[in-house]
């Protein structure tokens, strides 16, 4: 009995540590993606550095949501598209899941929680549906 209570506090230890950590965490929040298109810079976080912008443009601007002061800037998010927002385009997800780059603010009147690059939009969702729900984390 006292092995297996051990293995349970190991396990909450582990998790309440990665979460802390910057580690992707096991409760997802549910939040909504949209996509800009270039110019990407100059950019709220990193200006006109060009080497802001991780492999395959999978990057996003943060909306007040979660910009944090700032605070934002580099913090990596896994994003999952689970739904349509509109009728135009019903079944806009494709399966399977990206992590983004915060390098920019997406400013008051932002429409998604998550502004996406084109390219990082495009690999969750079809691009005709313009927003879509999202799992992030």
């Amino acid at each position: 009995m006292g092995g297996v209570i051990l293995r349970i506090w190991s396990v909450v230890f582990a998790v309440s540590f990665m979460c802390g950590t910057g580690w992707y965490c096991c409760v997802a929040e549910q939040g909504t993606a949209t996509f800009y298109t270039p110019p990407y810079v100059p950019s709220s976080c990193y200006g006109n550095d060009p080497g802001q912008f991780p492999a395959g443009n999978l990057f996003a601007a943060a909306s007040d949501a979660i910009w944090d002061n700032r605070a934002a800037c580099g913090r990596q998010y896994r994003i999952s598209c689970t739904s349509a927002t509109n009728q135009g385009v019903p079944m806009p997800c494709k399966s399977g899941s990206i992590v983004v780059k915060i390098v920019d603010y997406c400013p008051s009147g932002c429409r998604g929680t998550f502004d996406l690059s084109a390219d990082a939009f495009a690999d969750i969702a079809d691009p005709d549906a313009g927003k879509v729900n999202i799992d992030y984390e």
